[in-house]
């Protein structure tokens, strides 16, 4: 006799989080100019970067 697996719990995607409802419109967060729309640059502390293409961004440092 051979047991039956039990199915392992899957992670559930999180590209939802991306995307934000502010009144009837639907606003998402910086896309790649490269990759193009569902290509979402990843925010770090001091650059946002694409994933797929290692496009950068650096943030500007706050003089004081």
């Amino acid at each position: 006799m051979t047991k039956k697996e039990k199915p392992k719990n899957k992670v559930p995607s999180n590209k939802w989080k991306k995307y934000k409802v502010v009144g009837d419109k639907l606003e998402k967060e910086q896309s790649c100019p490269r990759c193009g729309p569902g290509h979402f640059l990843a925010k770090h502390k001091n650059r946002t970067t694409c994933g797929s293409c290692g496009y950068t961004i650096f943030a500007e440092a706050k003089k004081e």
